[in-house]
C-alpha cells in the first residue's frame, strides 16, 4: 500500500456513494429481480392503548430475499403468539412478493429455539460472540 492513501470516516454521502457503488456491482453480476432493490416489510403490534409491544423490521433485497433484522416483544407480552403472530405476517407478505428465502442471525440467550420451532434451520454459528454465548445465522426456504 501506498504512503499517500488516507483512510477516514466517511461522511453520509460518501457512505452512500460506497453503498451505491457495491449496488451497481452487485446488480451486473445478478440482475435485479424484484420491483427496487430493497424493500422494507416492517410491521408493529400495539396494545388496547395504543402502545407498541412488539415489531419486526425486515428487507426484501434484490433477488427476493428477506433479511430479517429485529424481531421484539414487550416482556410483559411474550410467550403469548405475538412474536409468531409478526413473523407470519412479515413471511407472507415476502412470499407474496416472490421471496424464496429468508436469513436472520440471533444469539443464544435471544430466540434461538423460537426460530428452529418456526421452521428454520441454523447455517453457522459463532462461538464466543459475545464471550461465553453463540450467535447462530439461520435461513427458512419458502
Amino acid at each position: 500500500m501506498k504512503d499517500n492513501y488516507m483512510i477516514t470516516t466517511p461522511m453520509e454521502e460518501e457512505a452512500n456513494y460506497i453503498g451505491k457503488m457495491l449496488l451497481e456491482y452487485n446488480l451486473e453480476a445478478i440482475p435485479l429481480s424484484q420491483e427496487r432493490p430493497f424493500i422494507d416489510i416492517n410491521r408493529c403490534i400495539k396494545n388496547e392503548k395504543g402502545d407498541i409491544i412488539g415489531g419486526i423490521l425486515a428487507c426484501l433485497a434484490l433477488w427476493n430475499i428477506l433479511s430479517i433484522e429485529t424481531l421484539w416483544v414487550k416482556k410483559e407480552y411474550r410467550n403469548q403468539g405475538i412474536a409468531t403472530i409478526l413473523l407470519r405476517n412479515v413471511e407472507e407478505e415476502a412470499k407474496s412478493m416472490g421471496c424464496q428465502m429468508i436469513y436472520l442471525s440471533t444469539y443464544d440467550f435471544q430466540a434461538h429455539d423460537f426460530y428452529l420451532k418456526n421452521g428454520y434451520e441454523i447455517f453457522g454459528a459463532l462461538d464466543e460472540c459475545p464471550k461465553g454465548h453463540k450467535l447462530y445465522h439461520l435461513f427458512k426456504k419458502l
